[in-house]
């Protein structure tokens, strides 16, 4: 399988983002704001069929709107930590932008014979990187893992408890921002693996399993991380192996059945005996009261 150049693209750009969007995505999940990956999913089809129609690179499109739309998401609310209402309102406009955009492309650029480039931007092409795409995403995808590792302990402190945060002196509304560019950026980059509609696939299911797994933030963090990669890892060799099967179905298939898992694992009944043993231990920490 990796003797073939374009496998060995994809498994070092989907490895990066796969890595990325573990990180990002169990933040999202800790500050419940899933919804907003959501949002700038459709924000960077949007952006990326603007950039088509104005003859641009769609990735000009991709990262330079989310990332705006996530700022401007941030100022719209209080500590940059959007509610339901601004995504909501920002995802209709957004979806209202992206349809004038669709007309646009089709009616001006699709006679270029550039007419499949907006499916690609919708399912991902991450058997079509070429060497040096896949490497500038990894690289892109590094660059945001080292930033959120960066932030990463102020940010769960923010997470937690703003408020108290806050209070100690923690740049919460700073560390709001950061975090919505470094999701921004996690979309544009997500979008070549599995496409624009798939991208929460990624970023929630990885994140979901681990909170379910642990509770502890730092363990979830690198499960997360870890959940994701190897989603995109079997995925890629699902698909390989399987040449009907799409590597973004593949790979979300893998992260959703894993998530699936997580939840009926922890409706199993307790074993009796660990139950036994459990009361067993504490009989003696209650004896004196």
């Amino acid at each position: 399988m990796f003797a073939h150049p374009f496998m060995q693209h994809a498994f070092l750009a989907g490895t990066a983002v796969a890595l990325a969007a573990g990180l990002v995505g169990y933040f999202l999940v800790l500050r419940a704001q899933v919804f907003t990956a959501d949002a700038l999913s459709h924000v960077a089809f949007t952006g990326a069929l603007a950039a088509l129609a104005a003859g641009l690179d769609a990735r000009v499109g991709l990262f330079a709107m989310t990332i705006l739309i996530a700022l401007g998401m941030g100022g719209l609310s209080r500590r940059a930590r959007p509610d339901d209402v601004v995504i909501g309102g920002v995802f209709a406009w957004v979806l209202g932008l992206g349809v004038f955009f669709l007309t646009l492309y089709t009616t001006t650029r699709s006679g270029s014979g550039n007419g499949s480039a907006s499916v690609t931007v919708l399912f991902g092409s991450i058997f079509g990187l070429s060497g040096s795409r896949a490497a500038v995403t990894a690289a892109i995808a590094v660059a945001i893992t080292a930033a959120l590792l960066t932030i990463a302990r102020p940010l769960l402190f923010a997470s937690i408890d703003e408020d108290v945060a806050a209070a100690a002196g923690v740049p919460v509304r700073l560390l709001g921002y950061g975090f919505l560019v470094l999701v921004g950026g996690t979309a544009a980059e997500a979008t070549q693996v599995v496409g624009a509609l798939l991208i929460l696939g990624l970023l929630a299911a990885p994140a979901g399993a681990a909170a379910r797994l642990t509770t502890r933030p730092l363990p979830g963090l690198a499960l997360s991380a870890a959940i994701a990669v190897a989603s995109v890892w079997i995925g890629l060799t699902a698909s390989y192996l399987i040449p009907r099967m799409p590597p973004s179905f593949a790979i979300l298939a893998v992260a959703t059945l894993t998530y699936l898992a997580t939840i009926a694992a922890s409706r199993l009944p307790r074993h009796p005996t660990s139950k036994a043993r459990t009361s067993h231990q504490d009989a003696p920490a209650r004896a004196p009261a």
